[in-house]
């Protein structure tokens, strides 16, 4: 047995509607059938009333009845004044009923059928009465004669058959359910067009599967983790999943804003009111890399942008933590290097005789290398930062750069808060150490630049606060440029560059701590990095 599929929406609401137009059309019909009918019987009444009240009023009616013969005057008039007035009858008879004039001359001479006693107490009365020509509505008057001191004299009936009335509103009834045939066409084509437009728009579904897929809609929009944004043809958002809100930073109430108002990068900004499509370009907020990519639509006219963000956040900083753990490597292979051309010194050293020059000689590499990581550990009881400045030593050493840790460095251990990250510290200072040993290195080998290439870096805790602080002996940077060197791109490298000052800063916003450039004593650059160790880190 086949199972009957339901309806699409549009084809419900196409017979609802039609149902509606049909019953609402019959409704007005039936109403405007008994209207008028009943405006028909008051027109009847009207009518009979005003000519039996005109013939009762003629002066030649109470002379005629005064005469002989009254059906000799009388028949005529009566007939006269009934094709005149429209009406089925006019009917003059005397005061005992018998009639002196009537549409069917073989009725002349006989008994009038029906009520006769309110006009002879001279009311004029209307009523519904069956007589020989049928069930009508009649009005009898009383014919006052002035002559006779006003005394009535004779009785005048006028009335419309009950048949004639129908027939009239037969024909009424006729053009109404014309008008409501047509009504009904008009609506139903209506009801058609504008069901055929949303048999478009709905694909042709049923309601239950248009809820259903609602559902799975919301379902989706929520459980999917990554971010996603639709924007519409004026570049507001017309939809947003809670990953979308948590990536940007917006609030709830963000549905309806435009991209341009949402206080995001210029660069994400720009990228979002793009026309062309964008595949997985990287961008930073306030706190997070993110990879967009964005995909125009089109719905008629209405033009818009899918947009779905992907956290590069973690990503982002495990490669940090991968560059820094190469960089440790390459450290310990340059370790390994200068350690085998010293025991290759050494052993040359003893093999010439002179044991005295090679005891000196190892001594002092070992105190050189055994006083760098006594100063690092003693300061820096943090061991990612410990292990972090004794790599880059080893690194900045082995391209010509000194690396200094201040005196006033101090982190004991237990200070830091476990809500802040090792592996923010690390992008903070790897980055800022990378850079100013980049700069310290340029001038290396210049003999327009006699200074030694140094890197000095100060870690310490003071008032619930670590400050993070590097200066180099480079070229320094020009003070117009403080804050742009923070931007993503900005860099005085090679193209490509210019991403690790931009996630210092999102690292210490990521924090709640601060970010600054100065000029340094040496005459370089010096970037100062301060965390708050009292108020609770936000993380991704």
């Amino acid at each position: 047995m086949r199972i009957p599929h339901p309806r699409s929406l549009a084809g419900q609401l196409f017979a609802m509607q039609v149902v509606l137009v049909a019953a609402l059309v019959a409704g007005c019909a039936v109403f405007a059938y008994v209207t008028d009918r009943e405006q028909a019987v008051v027109a009847a009444r009207q009518r009979a009333t005003a000519a039996a009240v005109a013939v009762a009023d003629s002066p030649s009616v109470a002379e005629a009845a005064r005469s002989k013969d009254p059906t000799a005057r009388l028949q005529p008039y009566a007939e006269k004044v009934r094709r005149d007035t429209g009406v089925t009858f006019v009917t003059i008879m005397d005061t005992h009923g018998v009639r002196w004039a009537h549409p069917d001359p073989r009725q002349i001479g006989a008994t009038y059928l029906g009520h006769i006693k309110p006009a002879l107490r001279g009311r004029i009365f209307d009523e519904t009465y069956t007589g020989t020509l049928g069930s009508s509505v009649r009005v009898v008057a009383p014919v006052r004669d002035a002559r006779a001191g006003g005394r009535i004299t004779a009785l005048v009936s006028a009335g419309i058959t009950v048949d004639t009335i129908s027939a009239q509103v037969r024909r009424q009834l006729l053009a109404l359910l014309g008008v409501a045939a047509a009504a009904l066409a008009v609506g139903g084509l209506c009801a058609y067009v504008i069901n055929a437009r949303l048999r478009r728009h709905t694909h042709g579904m049923n309601a239950a599967e248009l809820s259903r897929m609602h559902d799975y809609h919301q379902a989706a929009l929520h459980a999917v983790r990554e971010g996603l944004l639709m924007l519409d043809g004026q570049r507001r958002i017309a939809l947003i999943n809670d990953g979308g809100r948590e990536l940007l930073g917006l609030p709830e109430d963000s549905v309806g804003r435009y991209a341009s108002d949402l206080g995001l990068p210029p660069a994400l900004t720009g990228a979002l009111l793009a026309t062309e499509p964008r595949v997985d370009e990287l961008h930073l907020t306030a706190e997070r890399v993110v990879v967009l990519n964005t995909s125009p639509v089109s719905s008629g006219e209405q033009r818009g942008t899918v947009v779905t963000l992907r956290d590069h956040t973690e990503l982002q900083a495990l490669s940090g933590e991968l560059d820094s753990v190469r960089g440790f490597a390459e450290a310990l292979r340059s370790q390994a290097h200068e350690a085998a051309n010293r025991l290759h010194a050494v052993v040359s050293l003893i093999e010439l005789g002179r044991e005295d020059e090679a005891v000196d000689f190892a001594t002092a590499e070992l105190e050189l290398a055994q006083a760098l990581t006594d100063q690092v550990v003693a300061a820096v009881a943090e061991p990612v930062l410990a292990a972090l400045l004794l790599g880059k030593a080893a690194q900045a050493s082995e391209r010509g750069v000194e690396l200094v840790l201040a005196p006033d460095s101090r982190i004991d251990d237990g200070v830091l808060p476990p809500g802040l990250p090792a592996r923010d510290l690390v992008t903070i200072l790897g980055n800022l150490i990378d850079n100013a040993t980049d700069a310290a290195a340029e001038g290396v080998g210049n003999e327009s630049a006699p200074r030694s290439a140094r890197v000095t870096v100060t870690a310490r805790t003071d008032a619930g606060e670590l400050t993070l602080r590097v200066s180099d002996t480079g070229a320094g940077l020009d003070p117009a440029a403080a804050e742009e060197v923070f931007r993503r791109g900005w860099s005085t490298k090679s193209p490509g560059r210019g991403i690790g000052l931009a996630l210092v800063r999102q690292a210490t916003r990521r924090n709640a701590g601060t970010v600054e450039v100065t000029t340094s004593p040496d005459g370089g650059a010096e970037f100062t990095a301060r965390l708050p160790l009292t108020t609770p880190a936000v993380t991704p």
